[in-house]
């Protein structure tokens, strides 16, 4: 670390030596969530993680982040996801290239969307930011219909071998696995529509959205915090690795492998009828 005014700073190439101990490589496709109080001081703050994950990955590797959105007027829609005419032309719509991260998500989400030369993917909820080599193939044509599902940016790191790496963040927030609610073939899975304002050749459109529900666990009977099981679990297994990056413990698991663990998991709880 470097020690400025009698700070503690992480740089970038510290940065870089811890990404590559933990076993991120050049080429990689790597989704990342990062509580960055936990990662510590960095000179440059945030961009220094990005840069250095950069580095690390190469010209041919993808840093990918879920972004998300912030909507901030679902609470007025009604039972069916429907929201009030009178409201709708006080609602900005969700334009790609502007909108800002989902809150929820952490600061990290919005670094990696306005940083030069990332792309954002056009699913406003369940939306990607990508920066690197394969960047415009995982946020092109996201489904607005289950955009957690099949072509989907979380389906295209499973279908590139790619990584997810929690540098500090809680495993609960592992999103790759609502791809794996997506794919579980389990009774009872709840469904959400809303009805969402998309910004379409300069003009707001509304398009009532379906997906299965990712603000409440997929089905009754599981814990809140239940993703934070199939992480610990999985680990357990002996999968993954584990490291420091910065300050901050962290994990880097294969994508294919944690999907297809909690797919399995799930489906051993809820069998079908």
């Amino acid at each position: 670390m470097l020690t400025l005014a009698n700070q503690l700073y992480w740089t970038r190439q510290l940065l870089r030596s811890h990404l590559q101990a933990i076993g991120l490589t050049a080429g990689d496709a790597v989704m990342v969530h990062a509580a960055l109080r936990s990662a510590g001081l960095m000179i440059n703050g945030p961009d220094t993680l990005i840069e250095a994950i950069l580095d690390v990955v190469g010209p041919d590797g993808t840093l990918l982040s879920y972004v998300g959105w912030n909507p901030l007027y679902e609470d007025a829609a009604d039972s069916h996801g429907r929201v009030p005419e009178e409201l709708k032309a006080d609602i900005p719509p969700f334009d790609p290239e502007r909108s800002r991260a989902s809150r929820d998500h952490g600061a990290f989400a919005e670094f990696v969307r306005t940083t030069p030369g990332a792309l954002r993917s056009g699913n406003s909820g369940a939306s990607f930011a990508a920066i690197g080599g394969k960047a415009a193939w995982f946020t092109a044509n996201h489904p607005l219909q289950y955009g957690y599902g099949a072509e989907s940016p979380f389906a295209r790191l499973v279908e590139t071998k790619g990584k997810v790496l929690m540098i500090g963040a809680p495993f609960d927030t592992m999103s790759i696995l609502h791809h794996a609610e997506h794919l579980a073939q389990i009774p009872g899975k709840r469904v959400r529509r809303i009805e969402v304002p998309l910004l379409i050749n300069d003009k707001t459109e509304w398009r009532m959205v379906e997906e299965f529900d990712t603000t409440d666990p997929v089905v009754e009977g599981l814990d809140e915090n239940y993703f934070a099981t199939i992480v610990e679990e999985f680990l357990a297994k002996g999968h993954g690795t584990a490291g420091k990056i910065g300050s901050a413990f962290s994990i880097l698991v294969p994508a294919t492998d944690i999907v297809a663990f909690a797919v399995q998991w799930l489906e051993q709880r809820f069998p079908q009828m």
